[in-house]
């Protein structure tokens, strides 16, 4: 079911539509070197052999998973003198060097390149073949572009044969789903659905929602390492922005794709005191909590205690004033010279620290009403925590001021 021409291809009209860049160069057959770039079964290979049919060029194509620095330098040679495209399937999976073997043939221009990737090429490649390379990413295919891909298998004499075979609407929309944007995925489920209900030889098949979901047992979710990162980026966000259910359809997605319950658990910390900080101390408490239960419990109970604190979390008033404040001090401890520990605040355990000035006239604030008494506690007075009004810090920043117009307010 591969397609032949623009015609047949599904998706990506926001490279592949007509007038668009990528379509252009490719009509005009003036390729320059690219880097396709998304995730599996959304047409990258399929595209290239168009444009091996479409290119006036001699194509060479090679899979990085197999093919090493030899096979790079043989491929060119072998059509040495002639204008060449160099298709590199998988090219992420070239090592360093391997990728710098590449760069004298394209720096002079005895090849234009063309990779496919399912891994970010601005971490998967080396910055000089990245840079050198037009980058464009494929989306996963929409659950339309899916059901009408499962259209013309079953109609295609280049689909199911020649047998009969009717799916509905749920069936087509249940393998969409299933797929998750993945042509391949779709398709490798319709054909064992296909095999499990009446094999290549029968005339005809039903293919029903409930032999879909027999033969499919659970959704494969695809999760690489830019899902890795974008995933907990949008978890984080979403619990700072006081989406709970964001939050938690992010927290699902991690635990259903394998993701390290102790990392999801981290960050959820990092959240609850950058975040949420004072104006709901009970936040960083249940984080900590949650991240033990999880270190105790495992998974899959431990996504429960993930879930709560993720909740709270979301739910909570928010202030990053603690946040800004070790930032702002270290700020000054870099940029400022250094403030030395005034002489009633420094250790006077010691024999002999008083004959120091270690210690004298530091006055012991809970001998004094409210526990509080008026001292220096810098020797040029600094201001780095400035308390928000959210929740508990609203408390924190009214006691604060107070003692800071007046200091013999106890």
């Amino acid at each position: 079911m591969q397609p032949e021409d623009f015609a047949d291809f599904l998706g990506q009209q926001h490279l592949l539509g007509l007038h668009k860049p990528l379509r252009r160069l490719i009509d005009d057959d003036k390729l320059v070197s690219i880097i396709l770039y998304g995730p599996p079964g959304t047409g990258k290979t399929a595209l290239a052999h168009i444009i091996a049919r479409k290119t006036r060029a001699d194509f060479i194509s090679l899979n990085a998973v197999t093919a090493g620095i030899k096979d790079i330098r043989d491929a060119v040679a072998s059509h040495r003198g002639s204008r060449k495209v160099l298709f590199i399937d998988e090219i992420h999976r070239f090592n360093k060097i391997q990728q710098d073997a590449l760069l004298p043939h394209i720096e002079q221009g005895e090849v234009i390149l063309i990779g496919a990737s399912t891994q970010n090429p601005f971490f998967a490649l080396v910055p000089a073949l990245s840079s050198r390379s037009q980058i464009f990413q494929f989306s996963p295919l929409s659950p339309e572009d899916l059901k009408t891909l499962l259209s013309r298998a079953v109609n295609s004499s280049r689909g199911l044969g020649n047998s009969r075979v009717l799916i509905d609407e749920e069936g087509s929309a249940l393998i969409a789903s299933l797929a998750g944007g993945d042509a391949r995925k779709a398709l490798n489920i319709l054909e064992l659905s296909f095999l499990a209900s009446a094999g290549p030889d029968a005339d005809a098949c039903h293919i029903t929602a409930a032999l879909i979901r027999e033969v499919s047992q659970s959704k494969a979710l695809y999760y690489d390492e830019d899902d890795h990162y974008n995933t907990i980026s949008a978890f984080i966000k979403s619990m700072r922005g006081s989406d709970p259910d964001a939050a938690v359809y992010w927290l699902a997605r991690m635990v259903e794709s394998g993701e390290d319950p102790l990392f999801i658990a981290r960050r959820i910390v990092i959240c609850a005191a950058e975040d949420v900080g004072n104006a709901d101390p009970q936040a960083l408490t249940l984080a900590v909590s949650a991240m033990q239960a999880v270190e105790r419990i495992g998974m899959p109970e431990g996504r429960i205690p993930l879930a709560q604190a993720a909740i709270y979390i979301a739910a909570a008033p928010k202030s990053n004033a603690a946040y800004l404040a070790i930032d702002s001090a270290i700020r000054e401890i870099k940029t400022s010279p250094l403030q030395e520990v005034p002489a009633h605040l420094r250790d006077a355990s010691y024999s002999g620290a008083k004959r120091l000035g270690a210690g004298v006239g530091y006055q012991y604030p809970h001998n004094f009403p409210g526990h509080h008494i008026a001292q220096n506690y810098l020797p040029v007075a600094r201001s780095f925590y400035s308390p928000s009004t959210e929740g508990y810090e609203k408390i924190i920043q009214s006691r604060l001021h107070k003692r800071r117009t007046n200091p013999d307010v106890k």
